[in-house]
């Protein structure tokens, strides 16, 4: 599946090296560069034998399996007994063998080089802080050389799980940003168009055609407060990121984000319904085409507030989620890339190639979409040819997902060439025929494609995927765009030195917090600064 891999992630595909999970959970792409840093973390600290530098070596000898480096804090300098320095009641004292250096991240580095000596301890401890820490830095600099980066390839397909694609007999796909990849340039015309609606049919400000479509304004995932106007970053416990909100298109202060939550960043459960963001007052953003919504919901909000109008914030945001959508129930959108399909639709021929392999492979297609098929067919001829149908065992349009996923009610209807319903009941799927609406239970019975042999694509994270695989077993794989940019960005060189530098800032943290005197808590409060400026 080589030609899909610039923007794939396989849920459930492993790859080698295995990577570890990012300790970042707050949003999804957070979490893949996490996997990709410590990965990228293990090239240049595997250390072993002859090739440990002497200083890593000397950390090495004064510690314990049970509790790391010896560090002497002020009420144990002067110790010098193995194992003297930990409380832990696992600590096996002066028996306590000397750790072997198979593995060090960047934190074990910064512990090991916060053990110094006892006698190289300063009188004074905020001298001593500020010593380690430009020891630590030259540390760091000094350790990274320039070939780290560009480590991780953004063609490559990215594993939550373990999947073996030998056991996949059946690849269902959706269609939009699945198998056709769209220009950015769709967003702007979207933007425009609903903006236009706001002006003509809901009668807002001409003046608010001054605002033009900002593409790096948003991303998707971000959650929106629609009693606050507020859009903002929520992480996976419900914290809201600080930094990271906006009202209009203007930040938010953190000290008034945190007074509009009664004093705290979190949000509890009830507010936001479930982990899907579908709770009474906060909207959250998760697919591609909401990227134009949020830029125009913003745009919006800052002309209002910019003048002083008073408004609804209710209203507002639901007449701006009413032009967007009448953007596409009208099929505006479809009329756009029908008329020009060679701006609009990207990587065409990719999608030739991985459909016709899977095909030669023996495996069978089904794709599930909520495009009408006109536009569905005029899209896959450009990009696959006119027999684009032999290819896929089931399709089925206006599907009406997710709701496609969940509802028993709606039966199968069959399309003929013409594109119009037919009334006859359906007992089995045929391949070559069109079906529209349905529901996945009736799917499953009519095809007996369950569990884990079957792999969907889609876009949503949630309605095309999450639910999928928790309720069914299939296994599934998520089309993220962003992610080739995001590990653009992790291969820089001072991405990794920040990384870097930030972890082993937390190792200095960890071990030198049991300074407690006035001048020795202002050095910890400043490296605490940096440590949150760096994140």
């Amino acid at each position: 599946m080589r030609p899909l891999r610039t923007r794939t992630q396989l849920a459930g595909q492993r790859q080698e090296p295995e990577l570890p999970l990012g300790r970042e959970t707050g949003h999804w792409a957070k979490g893949m560069a996490g996997a990709g840093l410590r990965a990228v973390g293990c090239r240049w600290l595997r250390l072993r034998g002859d090739d440990v530098p002497g200083w890593q070596r000397a950390a090495a000898a004064s510690s314990c399996q049970g509790c790391g480096p010896s560090v002497p804090g002020p009420a144990s300098a002067g110790s010098s007994s193995p194992g003297s320095h930990c409380p832990s009641a696992h600590c096996p004292g002066a028996h306590c063998p000397v750790v072997s250096t198979s593995y060090s991240s960047p934190d074990r580095v910064a512990q090991r080089s916060a053990a110094p000596a006892p006698a190289a301890q300063s009188p004074e401890p905020s001298a001593y802080l500020w010593s380690r820490y430009r020891e630590m830095r030259k540390l760091v600099h000094d350790l990274l050389p320039p070939e780290v980066c560009n480590l991780l390839n953004p063609a490559a397909i990215y594993a939550n799980n373990e999947i073996s694609l030998g056991e996949v007999e059946v690849y269902g796909f959706d269609y939009d940003y699945t198998l056709a990849q769209y220009s950015d340039s769709l967003h702007s015309m979207i933007f425009n168009t609903a903006r236009e609606i706001l002006i003509q049919q809901y009668k807002y400000p001409g003046e608010i055609r001054k605002y033009d479509y900002i593409p790096d304004f948003a991303i998707r995932g971000l959650h929106y407060d629609v009693q606050k106007s507020l859009l903002m970053k929520i992480d996976a416990f419900h914290y809201v990121q600080l930094g990271t909100a906006y009202r209009g298109l203007q930040p938010v202060p953190d000290e008034e984000v945190i007074d509009l939550y009664g004093g705290t960043q979190h949000i509890p459960l009830y507010q936001m319904s479930d982990f899907y963001g579908k709770g009474p007052s906060l909207k959250q953003f998760m697919d591609i085409f909401s990227l134009p919504e949020m830029a125009l919901l913003s745009s919006v909000v800052d002309h209002f507030l910019a003048h002083n109008l008073e408004f609804d914030q209710t209203h507002l945001y639901k007449d701006v989620s009413d032009a967007i959508r009448d953007v596409h129930i009208k099929g505006l959108m479809y009329q756009w890339i029908e008329k020009d399909m060679e701006k609009y639709i990207l990587r065409g021929d990719e999608t030739h190639a991985v459909l016709t392999r899977l095909v030669n492979h023996g495996k069978k297609l089904f794709l599930i979409t909520n495009s009408p098929f006109s536009f569905v067919n005029k899209g896959m001829k450009h990009m696959v040819g006119k027999d684009w149908r032999d290819l896929f065992d089931v399709v089925i349009v206006r599907a009406d997902k997710p709701n496609f996923f969940t509802d028993r009610r709606k039966p199968f209807r069959k399309l003929d060439e013409s594109g119009v319903l037919q009334w006859d009941k359906i007992n089995h799927l045929k391949k070559g025929t069109i079906y529209r609406q349905g529901n996945l239970f009736d799917f499953l019975h009519l095809t007996g494609w369950r569990g884990s042999r079957v792999l969907y694509f889609g876009d949503h994270l949630y309605s095309d995927l999450a639910d999928l695989m928790l309720r069914h077993g299939w296994r599934t794989g998520a089309i993220i765009p962003e992610l080739e940019r995001e590990i653009n960005i992790i291969n820089t060189e001072q991405y990794m030195h920040s990384l870097t530098w930030q972890q082993a800032l937390t190792g200095l943290l960890e071990r030198m917090q049991t300074y407690r005197d006035a001048e020795s808590r202002q050095v910890l409060a400043a490296w605490m600064k940096e440590r949150q400026e760096i994140r």
